[in-house]
């Protein structure tokens, strides 16, 4: 396939993305914002609260959503791949139906407001399949065989800033009962609390923002997380959503160099070797301060 037909076909999956992006809040989201999912229900109708803890919350979204995401697929005429193992990347590959030459990986990535910024999140490895992009190793195929690598990212306020199960509730709900059904006080040791309406129950989270994104141009210059081989994204909301990552004036080429190379190369710093972590510290090395100028700082905010 050409350049020119790949990047028709990227502008055009790209399009489409964020007008799906757009449509997604109505979908999760009361008329006052709060999530509609409430928790899980049993065969006694005893809805159970979830806990706000982000993996948690991550993996009910994507179930949620997921429905969406076919009928979208379906929509554009692509057809959709899920990782065959939980660990490997992407969550999602789409495949063109009528060329199987376009591939695109999309992962759905979530976080969380805090501070007027987000908290962040990983953008896949930098290691393994990354590097040895004719590899099938941990990624559903080769990552050279894919035109574009993007998010699908949701922020959203958490309702309770704990993580604790413990503090999950148990409700039942007067709306659902048959007229003559009996109200439960206890499941085992836990109280069940009566309420009227499935409405009363509060929501684990809010306010969401959805919006679609080249992995690349979201990208920070730091790891995602803790010693793993993780990108981390940036964190502020506004550069979330308009790509407008470290790397967003720079190009793609030099996010895929940087992060090949990161802790990797090594440079002499004050008369010390020193492994290079740093966007700034590569190009300084790859002999361009010229570009440092390029380099979207603002973005390198901590949590």
């Amino acid at each position: 396939m050409n350049l020119k037909d790949k990047n028709k076909y990227k502008s055009d999956f790209k399009t489409e993305l964020d007008h799906f992006a757009t449509k997604l809040e109505e979908y999760v989201s009361t008329n006052n914002g709060d999530w509609t999912i409430k928790g899980f229900i049993d065969v006694y109708k005893n809805i159970y609260t979830i806990s706000s803890d982000t993996k948690i919350i991550s993996k009910i979204l994507e179930i949620h959503i997921f429905p969406q995401i076919l009928a979208f697929a379906e929509s554009i005429n692509y057809k959709i791949i899920l990782a065959e193992k939980q660990n490997w990347y992407p969550d999602l590959t789409f495949v063109h139906q009528e060329n199987d030459e376009v591939k695109f990986a999309v992962d759905l990535k979530t976080t969380f407001r805090r501070n007027g910024k987000t908290t962040g999140f990983t953008l896949g490895s930098h290691g393994g399949y990354f590097k040895e992009r004719d590899k099938d190793k941990n990624i559903q195929f080769p990552y050279n065989q894919y035109i574009g690598h993007y998010c699908l990212g949701v922020i959203y306020t958490r309702t309770d800033i704990t993580d604790e199960l413990s503090d999950t509730e148990i409700f039942q709900v007067e709306d659902l009962k048959d007229e003559f059904e009996v109200t439960n006080q206890k499941v085992g040791n836990r109280k069940v609390t009566n309420v009227n309406k499935l409405s009363s129950i509060t929501s684990v989270i809010k306010d969401f923002d959805f919006f679609a994104a080249e992995k690349w141009k979201i990208a920070s210059d730091k790891q995602g997380s803790g010693n793993t081989a993780n990108i981390g994204s940036v964190f502020d909301i506004e550069d979330l959503k308009n790509e407008n990552g470290v790397f967003s004036q720079l190009g793609e080429n030099w996010f895929d160099e940087y992060w090949i190379n990161h802790g990797i190369a090594t440079m002499l710093k004050d008369g010390k070797l020193h492994k290079i972590t740093s966007l700034k510290d590569f190009l300084t090395f790859k002999g361009r301060t010229d570009l440092h100028e390029k380099i979207v700082s603002k973005t390198f905010n901590k949590k």
